[in-house]
């Protein structure tokens, strides 16, 4: 089972992978980052990916009902231009409030193998 480190390195594995992090939603804190960061500043983007990602577990036209303690959503998808973001929240044994968020180049990104691989490792992530 990976930790966060062996974790991101496998996201950044992904085709198309620009950069990559694990990230509080609650506090908008990161957890862990590697490569680049939309912006340059890894913080700054973990605390807006944290915005978006409240939002979408906190409001109920995104978020089911869900059994206490897990995520209340599986992931955000976001597309401009020239990349994705994916963030995949990640079922954890305290409070589920953390997510990775993955930055793909959109040239060279695959959006559905992104998704299925990032749930896998957010499957297998021990976080603790």
């Amino acid at each position: 089972m990976p930790g966060i480190d062996e974790c991101l390195l496998e996201a950044m594995r992904l085709p198309g992978a620009r950069g990559a992090a694990l990230v509080d939603w609650t506090s908008g804190l990161a957890l862990g980052t590697v490569g680049e960061a939309p912006g340059g500043d890894h913080e700054t983007t973990a605390a807006e990916a944290a915005e978006l990602a409240r939002m979408a577990a906190e409001h109920g036209a995104f978020a089911t009902q869900s059994d206490e303690g897990h995520p209340p959503v599986e992931d955000v998808i976001v597309s401009n231009r020239d990349s994705y973001h994916l963030l995949r929240f990640v079922d954890t044994s305290f409070d589920s409030s953390v997510f990775l968020h993955l930055w793909l180049g959109r040239e060279e990104g695959n959006l559905a193998l992104a998704r299925i691989r990032l749930g896998e490792m957010a499957a297998r992530l021990v976080l603790g």
